[in-house]
């Protein structure tokens, strides 16, 4: 897969959650912070990032930056996902449907923000298993580098359009 130029996209980011952490030392407790950042162009780019700093504003910057590393390209047809399809990371899943224009994104918190993000206007997704965020947003990523849309299959396979849809 094709690294994407982060620098080239106009990109924007959310946080997505921000969890504290603490370790108990000799002197009392350390504090730390963990976010989990999405970012995208809202034109088919998005990536996930985790960010880990004593402050929250470091963290959230370690996480865009992370975030830009691991961009994916989605397909998108008019306005949806191609196909339904099960994103699945640890034992969170979510199941992806496309839906007709004008649906609007039906997601939780942190599946929306990633959809949204994305680019997509018109889905269905149902959350299945964890409900933990950093598990739901990886599994949701999982599920869009899963998608093919007709053409990239009937050039995989070697046949036209008409033949893959029937």
């Amino acid at each position: 897969m094709q690294r994407i130029d982060a620098s080239t996209l106009d990109l924007k980011e959310r946080v997505v959650s921000i969890n504290r952490v603490s370790k108990v030392v000799k002197g009392g407790k350390n504090f730390r912070f963990s976010t989990l950042v999405v970012v995208g162009d809202e034109n088919g780019h998005v990536g996930v990032g985790l960010g880990k700093a004593a402050e929250i504003p470091d963290a959230i910057r370690k996480g865009v930056e992370n975030a830009k590393k691991q961009m994916i390209k989605v397909p998108i047809v008019n306005t949806t996902i191609p196909h339904d399809v099960v994103g699945e990371f640890g034992s969170g899943k979510v199941l992806m449907l496309p839906a007709s224009e004008g649906t609007g994104v039906i997601a939780g918190g942190p599946v929306r923000a990633v959809l949204e993000l994305a680019g997509i206007r018109d889905i269905l997704t149902k959350s299945i298993g964890s409900n933990n965020p950093i598990n739901m947003v990886y599994a949701v990523m999982d599920g869009l580098s899963k998608l093919r849309t007709a053409e990239e299959v009937a050039r995989l396979r070697g046949k036209k359009v008409e033949e893959i849809l029937g």
